[in-house]
């Protein structure tokens, strides 16, 4: 974060700080006008081709709660070496990764772990990552800024679906991710794979800012995707956050956030033309996932399926064989209160 948005965060989470995170507080703020010189740099040196840049072919958006699958469907999509996607870098450092990424792939693989903290998946500065996350750095709304303060209770749930938000802080907000998308485009020159599971509730919006923008959305069974969430959010906030969590109201977060997304949805989803918008399960994707790809490209004619498919069932025959979905217990009361709670999506998606 630049310095203006990093004291927001901090005074908007009342400084309530806990000792044993200080260190990562002043880590950050050490940090915070270096990225405004690196941003203000790279103005200077890539202001034509800034200027001048342009979204290169059709944006593709892969929605879906958390836990769902996204990212394993992120990675399996810019295999394709037409495609491209923000990288991890790209988007924790959106000010100037255009002027720094080089140095940090280079040199500072060591800030990350080998996987990320929640799952088995590979972690990496180049590895694709959610758009969320720029936004949140570059001091935006985000639902995403309640990891720094988890004991504080949800911020921004109202972005999950832009529901009683003004119209001129929408635009300001989809302008932005424009924008970043844009510098995005000027390091890639290919077509971008765009995955957040928060854009999940804001398709109809996501699609009067990107005409030509499709979307892949997909689904889990909810008895895998409860326990996963919580343990996802449990794990964020252990390593992210600025307090010691006590994790008191993640499973109220979790049941709300899925409940708000997917009224959003929908709701929103009538408004894209059905050409643009494609529905898969996490259990097609992962129990097949060179007919779910070939099912994606075609149905979105996205581009020639054939030339990235021995690329994919390479990849289901090494890599894929070796992958482990974490195991879930889920509690009798827990399956009955989101079988309450989340009964349309038990219905629509077909899990029973």
């Amino acid at each position: 974060m630049k310095p203006l948005a990093w004291f927001r965060l901090l005074r908007e989470g009342r400084f309530r700080i806990s000792p044993s995170r200080v260190g990562i507080v002043i880590g950050v703020t050490i940090a915070t006008p270096f990225n405004s010189i690196m941003g203000g740099l790279q103005k200077l040196i890539f202001r034509r081709r800034l200027r001048e840049a342009e979204l290169h072919g059709t944006p593709v958006f892969i929605i879906g709660h958390w836990r769902s699958g996204t990212t394993l469907l992120h990675e399996l999509m810019v295999r394709d070496e037409r495609l491209s996607s923000p990288s991890t870098f790209q988007c924790f450092a959106p000010a100037h990764f255009l002027a720094t990424e080089w140095f940090f792939r280079r040199f500072a693989n060591w800030l990350l772990p080998g996987k990320r903290p929640m799952d088995n998946m590979a972690a990496g500065w180049d590895r694709p990552q959610e758009d969320e996350f720029a936004l949140l750095t570059m001091g935006l709304p985000s639902p995403y800024r309640r990891i720094a303060f988890p004991n504080e209770g949800p911020v921004d749930i109202d972005y999950l679906s832009f529901e009683g938000v003004d119209e001129t802080a929408i635009d300001h907000w989809l302008k932005s991710l424009r924008r970043f998308l844009l510098n995005v485009s000027v390091a890639t020159g290919r077509p971008l794979v765009i995955k957040s599971p928060t854009h999940t509730g804001r398709i109809a919006y996501l699609a009067r800012e990107f005409p030509e923008a499709k979307f892949i959305h997909i689904s889990r069974d909810p008895r895998s995707l409860f326990p996963s969430t919580c343990r996802l959010w449990k794990g964020l906030d252990e390593v992210q956050a600025l307090q010691k969590p006590n994790n008191e109201a993640i499973e109220p977060y979790v049941l709300e956030c899925l409940e708000k997304m997917y009224e959003a949805f929908h709701q929103q989803r009538e408004s894209v033309s059905p050409d643009r918008l494609i529905d898969i399960r996490y259990e097609d994707l992962t129990a097949d996932p060179v007919g779910t790809l070939r099912k994606i490209y075609q149905t979105l004619r996205l581009s020639d399926f054939d030339a990235v498919e021995p690329t994919i069932q390479a990849w289901a025959e090494t890599e894929h064989k070796d992958y482990k979905t974490n195991q879930h217990q889920l509690a009798p009361e827990a399956d009955e209160l989101i079988r309450s709670r989340w009964a349309s999506y038990f219905e629509r998606y077909g899990y029973v």
